[in-house]
């Protein structure tokens, strides 16, 4: 098994290399490289995502770690009552405030299909958000960028998206923002490469 890992990794650095791209830290997984009892993992990921990631591919050097981090993902993206268009505003406020350019092109595009305004996404890229946006959408943005900055939020903050969401939902919104913070660290570590088809917005540094 671990040989198998190894000459994956082999392979995956010499594509890489005649890519000419960057390299990640660790080799990219695919479902051939894993045990029996490992694939319904990658099945799963492919399954509710449509494909597999590069940065899912490179948590999978640790089958059970991706199968807890995904199970929270799935939840976030498919699960839960947060409307769409607030999980995305914060999502790609998180994504702006750690700098993760991988995480902003993988939502950018999912955050317009929701149905988040070009005036919201720009406010996010600009750094200016909440500033110039109405209360009702900036408030979604200040608890992220806390979120992000402090790991929390102050009283008023937090009065203001319990009033809009209630209790359970505030909770859905603070796992989220926790979730692709934790993403993106691990993104941010592991040196993951950009998928096929995915650019690096000129505003981000990676």
């Amino acid at each position: 098994m671990y040989l198998v890992r190894y000459l994956a990794g082999c392979t995956h650095q010499i594509n890489l290399l005649l890519r000419g791209t960057n390299m990640a830290r660790v080799p990219y997984i695919q479902r051939d490289n894993l045990a029996e009892q490992h694939r319904s993992i990658y099945d799963q990921i492919a399954k509710t995502r449509g494909s597999v990631s590069n940065v899912f591919s490179a948590l999978l050097n640790n089958p059970e770690a991706t199968e807890a981090v995904t199970s929270v993902g799935e939840y976030i993206r498919y699960k839960s009552n947060l409307a769409p268009i607030i999980r995305e505003t914060a999502i790609l406020t998180a994504a702006k405030e750690l700098n993760n350019g991988y995480e902003w092109a993988q939502h950018e595009p999912v955050a317009r299909e929701a149905g988040v305004r070009n005036e919201v996404i720009d406010s996010i890229l600009s750094g200016k958000g909440p500033m110039g946006l109405p209360a009702k959408e900036g408030i979604f943005i200040q608890s992220a960028k806390e979120l992000v900055k402090t790991g929390t939020v102050t009283s008023r903050t937090y009065q203001a998206l319990d009033h809009l969401l209630g209790t359970p939902l505030t909770i859905d919104f603070v796992v989220t923002v926790g979730y692709y913070t934790m993403l993106s660290r691990l993104i941010h570590s592991l040196d993951v490469d950009f998928d096929e088809g995915l650019d690096l917005n000129d505003q981000f540094g990676r």
